[in-house]
């Protein structure tokens, strides 16, 4: 019989699983990842600001992801620097933001492991609700801008040729990742996020027909990434969030090893012939 937090915990881990695998899907063809990490990083200075003026933390976590998506949008056209080298600017800086605000507020008790690596096991009903609500508002705005969002991913010139409004896209998909960073930073914690949106589509690129099986198959990598991490830290004694992404490496791994087979078997079957 599973305590009622752990149960909590695997509804709440499922939910965020299966917004973060289409999401990842785009980060994984766009080469995003630098900018997943960004967020992730920010998302440390939107706790220190939530402690700060005493506002909710996914609310200033959501604001702060907001604030930095735009300040790369604006810096990418005014800073005459690369796109890898503003997001490494951005990222340490908010994080090193965050650590010296949080250190300078000694008067608030603050589990800063929770906050870096997660503690999915302390979620709550508030906080699934949460997460299922801004899940379903995050795969809602997807599926309507999926096809110009994609068109941009393939072919920016093309789509804006064809009015698709590639810029437009581009920014309310910041939008969305903003949103998942902030419903997922109690899940597996500010640096292991990006983990959670990569390896899933990572692993589901190898097998996917086209786009929108990957983003099915990413899901669903990521909703067995959560239960595998989630029982062998229930078994185990380890940490959660780190147990959840090694469940997802473990998963990555055995994918290239079927391919690889998968690839020997198909050669030695057209040499039999």
């Amino acid at each position: 019989m599973l305590n009622d937090f752990f149960v909590r915990a695997i509804v709440a881990g499922i939910g965020v699983a299966l917004v973060t695998g289409p999401l990842g899907c785009f980060i994984v063809w766009r080469r995003l990842a630098y900018f997943g990490d960004t967020l992730s990083h920010a998302a440390l200075l939107g706790v220190a600001l939530a402690f700060l003026l005493e506002i909710d933390i996914t609310l200033a976590v959501f604001s702060v992801s907001v604030v930095i998506a735009v300040a790369l949008l604006w810096l990418q056209r005014r800073a005459g620097l690369s796109a890898d080298a503003l997001l490494g600017l951005l990222s340490h800086s908010a994080l090193a933001l965050g650590l010296v605000a949080l250190a300078f507020m000694t008067w608030v008790r603050i589990d800063l492991m929770g906050l870096l690596f997660g503690d999915i096991l302390a979620v709550s009903k508030t906080d699934i609700a949460v997460i299922y609500a801004g899940g379903a508002g995050v795969l809602a705005v997807l599926a309507l801008i999926w096809k110009p969002l994609f068109a941009a991913t393939v072919n920016p010139e093309l789509a804006a040729a064809e009015g698709m409004g590639p810029d437009r896209v581009n920014f309310v998909f910041m939008l969305l990742l903003a949103v998942v960073v902030a419903i997922a930073m109690k899940i597996v914690g500010v640096l292991l996020i990006t983990a959670l949106l990569i390896i899933p589509a990572a692993t589901a690129r190898r097998f996917a027909t086209g786009p929108e099986a990957m983003a099915v198959l990413a899901a669903l990598a990521g909703v067995l990434a959560i239960l595998a991490g989630l029982f062998s830290s229930l078994k185990w004694d380890t940490p959660s969030g780190p147990s959840i992404v090694v469940a997802a490496l473990a998963f990555f791994i055995l994918s290239l090893l079927q391919l690889r087979r998968s690839r020997n078997a198909g050669g030695t079957d057209g040499s039999s012939q």
